[in-house]
């Protein structure tokens, strides 16, 4: 299937400022043509898109897809299957795989799962220290050369803030991004939940959105010391906002993004001790929520993550703090984007805009665009279909999710990865 058609969408490319319906031709895995169509273009498939949406592919910044070293919890095969039924046609995977993406040969190994899974568009976060460990510097250049797209610490601490300084300079040094989980792990004292009102209710051992803003502002300032290029992920609090807000203003290289859960669910949310609500950062209060979504909607905050961290039923059994946190998140991704919309939190073109091509920007991809020319990572979804987050649709090994058994609107249709045709929606 060399030539592709699609038909009577709604194209939306947020990065072209398109907002209409039309046509988009598609050929040798390459964007050949949006809205006008050359008389002599042969499809050999048309894809009638009527009554839906059609944007670019959608690129998510924070995925653990628990392969190399956690394949009990989940397989590459089968969270790029995930993936690909929520219109993700790119992912970024953070560092802490066992072993850690700290050598070359294991970010070879991912690329080579990626390719064998049928899903090349896996992009490996070096470590930003050896094993994650927080002392000595990782091989920066090497692990660019292997095919790494941005250096980070997963969720893991830094022991001092020399070890930062010098990492960022070595990163700035090779042009490397760094994707930086704000989080002062001492602050945080091994705390599963927000300092606030449910934490005391319940006696869980909490942490206090200090922990994330004195981390913020330390990378901040090294940020304007030695130049590096610094991406904030996954932000928790009003403060934080302010903070990158501010940062942006007097001309910082900086961008953010914030996990769809977290523009959703606050410690009110969570039921007593249901492991499914433990993340991390933890979910905090409703004026914390209000301000990431207006983070979002005013630009201080460019992409929205799914932060998507698969467990097996131990990792989620037994007490709260003992758990392990994160939620299964790249299927609900759309729908709750969506609900974003429809509670005029932001407007659909910003939705699909913190989904594709800003990610696409802050990783320096030429991607998250319909523009004539370029790969064809394409998403085609229906936002009027409810459908139901159960056993019988959910794709991902990982079930730890809060939303279980909840009824959501919008779902992915097809998904196009350089061209091919990854996921179809069963009927």
């Amino acid at each position: 299937m060399n030539k592709i058609l699609i038909k009577n969408g709604r194209i939306i490319d947020p990065a072209n400022a398109i907002d209409q319906l039309g046509m988009i031709a598609v050929a040798e895995g390459k964007i050949f043509a949006v809205i006008d169509i050359p008389a002599d273009f042969t499809p050999d498939y048309v894809l009638d898109a009527t009554a839906q949406v059609v944007c670019p592919g959608f690129i998510d910044l924070s995925t653990r897809l628990r392969e190399p070293g956690q394949s009990r919890k989940a397989t590459i095969k089968s969270e790029v299957s995930a993936a690909a039924s929520a219109g993700v046609t790119s992912l970024c995977v953070h560092p802490d795989t066992k072993p850690v993406i700290d050598t070359a040969a294991v970010a070879e190994l991912i690329k080579e799962l990626a390719n064998k899974a049928g899903y090349p568009q896996i992009y490996p976060i070096a470590a930003l220290t050896q094993k994650l460990e927080g002392a000595e510097l990782s091989s920066m250049l090497a692990l660019k050369q292997a095919g790494c797209i941005a250096v980070g610490n997963g969720n893991q601490a830094i022991k001092n803030l020399l070890i930062l300084r010098r990492a960022m300079e070595y990163a700035a040094s090779h042009d490397l991004l760094l994707m930086f989980r704000p989080n002062d792990y001492w602050l945080g004292n091994s705390g599963c939940a927000h300092e606030g009102v449910v934490a005391t209710r319940y006696g869980l051992p909490s942490i206090p959105d200090a922990a994330e803003t004195i981390a913020l502002d330390q990378c901040l300032e090294l940020a304007e010391l030695t130049g590096c290029r610094v991406h904030f992920g996954q932000l928790s609090c009003k403060r934080s906002v302010i903070k990158v807000h501010q940062a942006l203003k007097y001309g910082l290289n900086i961008s953010a993004d914030v996990a769809i859960h977290q523009l959703h669910l606050t410690e009110n949310d969570m039921l007593p001790f249901d492991s499914a609500y433990h993340v991390l950062p933890p979910l905090r209060t409703e004026l914390d929520k209000q301000y990431l979504r207006q983070g979002l909607a005013g630009g201080s905050i460019a992409c929205i993550c799914s932060d998507h961290q698969p467990h097996d039923i131990d990792a989620k059994l037994g007490a709260f703090p003992e758990t392990e946190p994160g939620v299964s998140s790249l299927e609900t991704l759309l729908p709750l984007m969506l609900k974003l919309v429809t509670e005029h939190a932001i407007t659909l073109e910003q939705g699909i805009a913190a989904l594709s091509c800003n990610p696409a920007k802050t990783l320096g991809l030429a991607s998250g665009t319909l523009t004539s020319g370029r790969s064809a990572d394409i998403c085609i979804f229906n936002p009027h279909l409810p459908w139901q987050v159960n056993a019988e649709n959910w794709l991902s090994n990982g079930l730890n999710t809060p939303f279980w058994g909840q009824t959501f609107t919008g779902r992915v249709t097809h998904t196009l990865q350089a061209g091919q045709c990854i996921y179809t929606l069963a009927d």
